[in-house]
């Protein structure tokens, strides 16, 4: 039986089909491993919203070496940016609203829901 199993890796096609599947396997390890760590930066949020404005200000803060009034016209700036952003979010949900029907609304709402998971 081991000489069996020696002669099957003599094989050329064997220990190509191999080393090919375990390239691929440590491509798709690599590949999970970094999609998961990027997909944990962002769980933070974007740098908007609360959570994400902490951290992304952390970061500038440190990143750049602010002052303390550099720090606090950054968050007023990303303060206004953020007012901002949400109206021009609202504005422009409210007017695509109005051109739907009420099953292409539900459609849009369900849609919007899971584009924010």
């Amino acid at each position: 039986m081991m000489a069996a199993q020696k002669k099957l890796w003599r094989n050329p096609r064997v220990a190509c089909v191999s080393a090919f599947t375990l390239v691929f396997l440590c491509g798709a390890m690599v590949g999970a491993l970094a999609y998961s760590i990027a997909n944990h930066r962002s769980a933070a949020g974007p740098f908007w919203s609360d959570t994400g404005k902490a951290l992304y200000m952390e970061r500038v803060k440190k990143e750049l070496a602010l002052t303390p009034a550099q720090v606090e016209q950054m968050e007023t700036i990303l303060d206004d940016f953020a007012k901002y952003y949400r109206t021009v979010l609202s504005d422009g949900k409210s007017r695509i609203l109005q051109i739907l029907d009420e099953g292409q609304r539900r459609k849009f709402d369900q849609l919007l829901q899971e584009s924010q998971r």
